[in-house]
Order: structure tokens, then sequence, then C-alpha cells
């Protein structure tokens, strides 16, 4: 008698499911953080503006940590080939000492600035006051394109210093341009304006500080033994 084989079956173990482990807290609490921070950051921008709108405040106008203190002596060389509308060469700038006792406009511009080109008519008017100095400070800018923008379209400055490297406004924290600041005949920054001027703002924010800096009486000097 023949026994049939007997069939063993042998059993095996299930495939393990494929499952993506869930992120850990930390993992979701960063991904979430990243996600909110856009919104985060228009909103306080938001906030500034409407501040700025609601206040009736020119947005233009921002407060800089420089005001009240004082100027830096800035001595930049001249830009060669311009002259003045005497026919004589303009100076470069120096502002160590702050000349000759009257105010100073510091103009900080550039060829390629387009808002410079905007305000550069109302610099021309300006110009031809003689109560206070009006100098530039050409930033960042080729000598020849700056020499072409002053010539075609006037040169309002008694003085002007090219800053190539923009490493000199550093110090008076120049972050956009054009902007300009009020100097006292002692060296003190009393007014700063960021982005062009516009008719209003010379007749309402730059006009009334300069006035109110011709208004003040020299400081006495100290008696000498």
């Amino acid at each position: 008698m023949t026994e049939e084989p007997i069939e063993t079956t042998i059993p095996t173990a299930p495939a393990a499911a494929q499952e993506t482990p869930a992120p850990s807290p930390p993992a979701k609490a960063r991904r979430n953080w990243l996600v909110l921070l856009p919104l985060l950051l228009f909103g306080g921008l938001a906030s500034v503006f409407l501040y700025q709108l609601l206040s009736g405040k020119n947005a233009q106008i921002i407060p800089s940590v420089l005001i009240g203190k004082t100027a830096p002596e800035t001595t930049l060389p001249p830009l060669e080939g311009l002259k003045g509308p005497d026919g004589q060469p303009t100076p470069g700038l120096d502002l160590a000492g702050f000349g000759d006792g009257r105010p100073v406009v510091v103009n900080v511009f550039a060829s390629w600035c387009v808002p410079c080109r905007v305000e550069h008519p109302l610099l021309m008017d300006l110009g031809k006051d003689d109560r206070f100095r009006l100098v530039g400070i050409n930033y960042k800018d080729k000598p020849e394109n700056a020499l072409e923008f002053l010539e075609s379209l006037g040169n309002p400055y008694d003085a002007v210093g090219v800053d190539p490297k923009g490493t000199a406004t550093i110090d008076w924290g120049v972050y956009g341009i054009p902007e300009t600041f009020l100097v006292t005949p002692d060296g003190e920054i009393v007014y700063k304006q960021t982005g062009p001027f516009s008719p209003e703002l010379i007749e309402t924010g730059l006009m009334p500080a300069i006035e109110a800096v011709l208004a003040r009486k020299p400081a006495k000097k100290a008696p000498t033994s």
C-alpha cells in the first residue's frame, strides 16, 4: 500500500504595512511657524502704514536716529569736470567744522536714481537761496554719468563729493536715495527727508526747519582767561 505524500504549508509572515511616520510635534510646530511668518510680517507692515495714514503724517518723513546728533565730518573728493554757474570748478565736500556759519542742506543723489531726477528742479530753486549751503553727495555713481546728469539738468550745489562705493553715506544712515539732511552751523542734524522732495514737503518740512535754525541765536563762546 502506497502512502500519499502529505503537503506541508509553511506559513509566511504578513508584509509590514508601509506607513509614513507621523511628524514629531516639534517639526509640526516649526512648519506652522514658517507658514504664519509671512502673514505676521505683512500684518506688521500694514499696521505701520495704517498708523501713518490715520495720524496724517507723511510716510516719507522717516525718523532718524541721527536727529539731534552731530553730523559726520564727511570729506569727499570733487566730481571732476563739474563747474558752477560762475564757470569755476565745483569743490569737493568738506563738512569738517561746517564752514561759514550757515546751515547746510546735504542731498544724497545719483544719476541712475529716477526720483532724484524728479526732485531736481526743486533743488535748483533751493540752490538760489543764499541763507544756507546746498551740497551734494554723489552716491554709487559713475563719474561720467553724474557729470552728464548735472550738466544737462543744472548744478544747484555749492559742493559735490563723490562716494563711489557708498562708504561715507553709511555714517549718515542712508539706505535709499534721494535722502536729504539739514545740519546746523554747529554740526547738529535737525531734519531728514527720505525720498524725493515735493513742493509741499519743502514748504511744510524743510523750509520751516531752516527758518527755525536761522532764528537760533549763535552760541556764546566761553571767555578765555
